[in-house]
């Protein structure tokens, strides 16, 4: 008869499991028997993973939590805010507050504006005489991080967005990020002051960011805002340029 799993040395059982994508892993390897519980909970497999497909970095250290949440974490990673630069219009944003003539998409640099420093960014929104604001909520679970993960090692939140007057006009931004419960209750929130750009200024983009961590359990949800309007009132689209906004779940 062929040989029994158990009997396998621990070694080859390690690559064999490390082998299972990390999902399964933990949602139903780990549910076998005790031993498999305790190899899944153990850096072993995930130190494995992680040099197979080649996330080893220094932020990693080999204790249970940090390989397995390293590895999952870093797999996972990418920009969580739909449409961040205009290419789909307003497509998934909501609670859009078009004050003045509204949101307007244009094409980098615009007029009396500057490029932006990565070329992959090619439009923006920019905002009217009266306040635009708009927003997106993220579902963290919908994008596969699960509750014991966001309520025990409460990986980083981390939050960026960027802004831009332009040259002739002068303008006022926003950002308010709010980390979210089941309910939509308040459990953390980061804003910024409002941020005023004079008349004559260099239109240079400026990067604005936030990192939420030991922010406690219960998080389920992410409201990203901003906005903001031009301070003289000229019809049509003279106020803060926002583009590339980004949140990112990161080990």
């Amino acid at each position: 008869p062929a040989p029994r799993m158990e009997s396998l040395p621990e070694a080859v059982l390690i690559r064999i499991l490390a082998s299972i994508p990390a999902v399964e892993l933990v949602l139903a390897c780990r549910l076998v028997c005790c031993h498999w519980k305790n190899l899944v909970d153990g850096a072993a497999i995930w130190i494995l993973k992680c040099q197979q497909e080649g996330l080893t970095g220094a932020e990693a250290q080999e204790d249970t939590d940090n390989w397995q949440n390293f590895y999952f974490l870093s797999k996972k990673r990418k920009n969580l805010i739909k449409n961040p630069c205009g290419e789909e219009d307003l497509q998934h944003w909501g609670e859009v507050e078009n004050g003045g003539d509204g949101w307007k998409i244009e094409e980098l640099p615009g007029d009396f504006g500057k490029e932006f420093p990565s070329e992959e960014v090619h439009k923006y929104f920019v905002t009217s005489y009266e306040w635009c604001r708009k927003a997106q909520v993220i579902d963290l679970r919908a994008e596969g991080y699960w509750e014991e993960l966001m309520d025990t090692t409460q990986p980083k939140v981390v939050v960026k967005d960027w802004y831009a007057g332009r040259s002739d006009a002068g303008c006022l931004y926003e950002l308010c990020v709010k980390l979210l419960s089941e309910n939509e209750d308040v459990l953390a929130e980061y804003k910024s002051e409002t941020i005023s750009i004079p008349q004559d200024n260099d239109a240079s983009w400026t990067e604005i960011s936030h990192t939420f961590a030991n922010y406690g359990p219960g998080v389920r949800f992410v409201r990203f805002e901003h906005g903001g309007q031009d301070t003289l009132f000229w019809k049509g689209w003279y106020g803060v340029r926002v583009t590339n906004s980004s949140v990112t779940v990161e080990p």
